[in-house]
Protein backbone atom coordinates (compact mmCIF):
# COMPACT_ATOMS: atom_id res chain seq x y z
CA UNK A 1 0.00 0.00 0.00
CA UNK A 2 0.99 3.87 -0.77
CA UNK A 3 -0.04 6.83 0.35
CA UNK A 4 0.37 9.73 -1.40
CA UNK A 5 0.90 12.84 0.74
CA UNK A 6 1.94 16.49 -0.37
CA UNK A 7 1.53 20.22 0.22
CA UNK A 8 -1.44 21.16 0.60
CA UNK A 9 -1.94 24.37 -2.28
CA UNK A 10 -4.49 26.96 -2.36
CA UNK A 11 -7.53 26.64 -4.42
CA UNK A 12 -6.81 28.66 -7.90
CA UNK A 13 -8.87 31.61 -7.89
CA UNK A 14 -9.24 34.60 -10.39
CA UNK A 15 -8.41 37.82 -9.30
CA UNK A 16 -9.59 40.85 -10.42
CA UNK A 17 -8.14 42.75 -13.29
CA UNK A 18 -4.93 44.37 -12.59
CA UNK A 19 -5.75 48.34 -11.39
CA UNK A 20 -9.36 47.13 -9.72
CA UNK A 21 -10.09 47.12 -6.51
CA UNK A 22 -13.22 45.30 -5.46
CA UNK A 23 -15.50 48.04 -3.07
CA UNK A 24 -15.33 44.91 -0.76
CA UNK A 25 -12.17 44.50 -0.13
CA UNK A 26 -11.17 48.44 -0.86
CA UNK A 27 -10.50 50.81 2.18
CA UNK A 28 -12.83 53.64 3.30
CA UNK A 29 -10.25 56.11 2.49
CA UNK A 30 -9.60 55.23 -1.30
CA UNK A 31 -11.69 57.70 -3.48
CA UNK A 32 -11.40 55.64 -7.29
CA UNK A 33 -12.66 56.96 -10.39
CA UNK A 34 -15.89 55.59 -12.18
CA UNK A 35 -14.72 54.78 -15.55
CA UNK A 36 -16.21 52.92 -18.75
CA UNK A 37 -19.26 50.76 -17.61
CA UNK A 38 -18.86 51.98 -14.00
CA UNK A 39 -15.75 50.14 -12.73
CA UNK A 40 -13.96 51.31 -9.82
CA UNK A 41 -10.47 51.93 -10.55
CA UNK A 42 -7.54 53.56 -9.06
CA UNK A 43 -5.87 56.29 -11.00
CA UNK A 44 -3.79 55.06 -13.85
CA UNK A 45 -0.67 53.99 -12.94
CA UNK A 46 2.62 55.14 -14.59
CA UNK A 47 4.90 52.41 -16.31
CA UNK A 48 6.77 49.88 -14.43
CA UNK A 49 10.23 51.07 -13.90
CA UNK A 50 12.46 52.38 -10.92
CA UNK A 51 11.81 56.59 -10.75
CA UNK A 52 14.16 58.64 -12.07
CA UNK A 53 16.59 60.12 -9.12
CA UNK A 54 18.58 58.11 -6.63
CA UNK A 55 17.12 55.88 -3.95
CA UNK A 56 16.65 57.41 -0.52
CA UNK A 57 18.37 54.47 2.41
CA UNK A 58 18.32 56.77 5.28
CA UNK A 59 14.34 56.80 5.64
CA UNK A 60 12.42 53.14 6.51
CA UNK A 61 8.88 52.06 7.02
CA UNK A 62 7.53 49.42 8.08
CA UNK A 63 6.29 46.68 6.16
CA UNK A 64 2.37 46.60 5.28
CA UNK A 65 1.23 42.51 5.84
CA UNK A 66 -1.25 40.60 4.62
CA UNK A 67 -3.45 37.38 5.12
CA UNK A 68 -3.18 34.37 3.38
CA UNK A 69 -4.18 34.62 -0.03
CA UNK A 70 -5.52 38.42 0.42
CA UNK A 71 -4.91 42.17 -0.58
CA UNK A 72 -7.24 43.65 1.63
CA UNK A 73 -5.63 45.79 4.19
CA UNK A 74 -6.34 45.11 7.18
CA UNK A 75 -7.07 48.03 9.90
CA UNK A 76 -3.81 46.95 11.80
CA UNK A 77 -1.99 48.34 8.82
CA UNK A 78 -3.69 51.08 7.87
CA UNK A 79 -1.30 53.29 10.54
CA UNK A 80 1.70 52.47 8.25
CA UNK A 81 0.44 53.92 5.02
CA UNK A 82 -0.38 57.15 6.81
CA UNK A 83 2.92 57.30 8.04
CA UNK A 84 4.07 56.91 4.64
CA UNK A 85 1.37 59.22 3.52
CA UNK A 86 2.56 61.96 5.81
CA UNK A 87 6.41 61.74 4.59
CA UNK A 88 5.39 61.95 1.03
CA UNK A 89 3.44 65.17 1.67
CA UNK A 90 6.24 66.87 3.78
CA UNK A 91 8.40 65.44 0.96
CA UNK A 92 6.67 66.44 -2.36
CA UNK A 93 9.49 65.89 -4.26
CA UNK A 94 9.88 62.22 -3.42
CA UNK A 95 8.83 59.35 -5.64
CA UNK A 96 7.47 56.25 -4.18
CA UNK A 97 7.72 52.49 -5.21
CA UNK A 98 5.16 49.88 -3.33
CA UNK A 99 6.94 46.29 -3.92
CA UNK A 100 4.20 43.83 -3.55
CA UNK A 101 4.99 40.64 -2.09
CA UNK A 102 4.26 36.74 -1.57
CA UNK A 103 4.58 33.44 0.38
CA UNK A 104 5.96 30.75 -1.99
CA UNK A 105 2.43 28.95 -1.95
CA UNK A 106 0.94 29.20 -5.63
CA UNK A 107 2.10 29.78 -8.76
CA UNK A 108 4.57 31.62 -10.24
CA UNK A 109 1.70 33.64 -12.20
CA UNK A 110 -0.52 34.13 -9.71
CA UNK A 111 1.65 34.88 -7.02
CA UNK A 112 3.00 38.38 -9.28
CA UNK A 113 -0.69 39.42 -9.74
CA UNK A 114 -0.89 38.56 -6.19
CA UNK A 115 2.08 40.60 -5.20
CA UNK A 116 0.60 43.70 -7.57
CA UNK A 117 -2.93 43.56 -6.15
CA UNK A 118 -1.29 44.14 -2.87
CA UNK A 119 0.94 46.97 -4.15
CA UNK A 120 -1.97 48.40 -6.31
CA UNK A 121 -4.18 48.59 -2.89
CA UNK A 122 -1.24 50.33 -1.08
CA UNK A 123 -0.70 52.85 -3.67
CA UNK A 124 -4.86 53.07 -3.62
CA UNK A 125 -4.74 53.90 -0.28
CA UNK A 126 -2.04 56.33 -0.90
CA UNK A 127 -4.00 57.83 -3.01
CA UNK A 128 -7.20 58.20 -0.76
CA UNK A 129 -4.87 60.44 1.92
CA UNK A 130 -4.04 63.26 -1.01
CA UNK A 131 -0.76 61.98 -2.66
CA UNK A 132 -0.85 62.48 -5.92
CA UNK A 133 -0.99 59.11 -8.18
CA UNK A 134 1.72 60.20 -10.68
CA UNK A 135 4.32 60.38 -7.43
CA UNK A 136 3.65 56.56 -6.86
CA UNK A 137 4.25 53.31 -9.06
CA UNK A 138 4.06 49.99 -8.03
CA UNK A 139 5.98 46.57 -8.56
CA UNK A 140 5.46 42.82 -7.92
CA UNK A 141 8.07 40.44 -6.57
CA UNK A 142 5.47 37.36 -6.28
CA UNK A 143 7.41 35.04 -3.84
CA UNK A 144 10.86 36.05 -5.79
CA UNK A 145 12.10 37.62 -2.55
CA UNK A 146 11.41 36.40 0.68
CA UNK A 147 11.80 38.28 3.82
CA UNK A 148 12.49 34.60 5.13
CA UNK A 149 13.35 31.90 3.39
CA UNK A 150 11.81 28.85 5.55
CA UNK A 151 9.06 26.69 4.71
CA UNK A 152 6.77 27.26 7.39
CA UNK A 153 3.64 29.43 8.90
CA UNK A 154 5.75 32.05 10.64
CA UNK A 155 7.93 32.75 7.27
CA UNK A 156 4.98 32.59 5.39
CA UNK A 157 3.81 35.25 7.54
CA UNK A 158 6.56 37.71 7.00
CA UNK A 159 6.54 37.35 3.13
CA UNK A 160 3.19 38.58 2.63
CA UNK A 161 3.83 41.78 2.58
CA UNK A 162 4.30 45.64 1.00
CA UNK A 163 7.73 47.12 1.18
CA UNK A 164 8.51 50.83 0.38
CA UNK A 165 11.02 52.27 -1.93
CA UNK A 166 11.54 56.19 -2.20
CA UNK A 167 13.58 58.17 -4.73
CA UNK A 168 14.67 61.65 -4.73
Amino acid sequence: MVVAGGCRTKPKKDLPPLGTIPAERRTDDVQPTKVGGGTDVVPPMPPEREPEGTRITDVAFTNVMFDFDSFTIMPSEVRKIEAVGEYMRNNPSVKLVTEGHCDERGSNEYNMSLGEHRAQAVRAHLVGLGIDAARIQTRSFGEEKPADPNHHESAWRLNRRVEFALFR
